[in-house]
């Protein structure tokens, strides 16, 4: 069971990442008629030293609900 207290929380660093980082939800909110099972995401981390690394998945038909849930908090202001 999820706690009131720490659901607010989070929907306070949400909104605060949503304020700090605009183009990312904004990016999924675009791309997001173009995730379909098969689809691949990639993902890359640069420090500050230059060092990267990159990782990626394979859209599942699971993860197409977390997909969802994305595409609806980042349509929710």
């Amino acid at each position: 069971m999820v706690n009131p207290m720490e659901a607010m929380k989070m929907k306070g660093m949400l909104d605060e990442f949503r304020t700090n980082h605009p183009k990312v939800l904004k990016f999924f909110q675009n791309e997001s008629t173009n995730i379909e099972v098969g689809t691949i995401i990639e993902m890359t981390l640069t420090t500050r030293s230059g060092e990267t690394v990159c990782t990626n998945i394979k859209v599942t038909p699971e993860d197409m609900e977390l997909i969802e849930q994305f595409k609806k908090m980042a349509s929710q202001k």
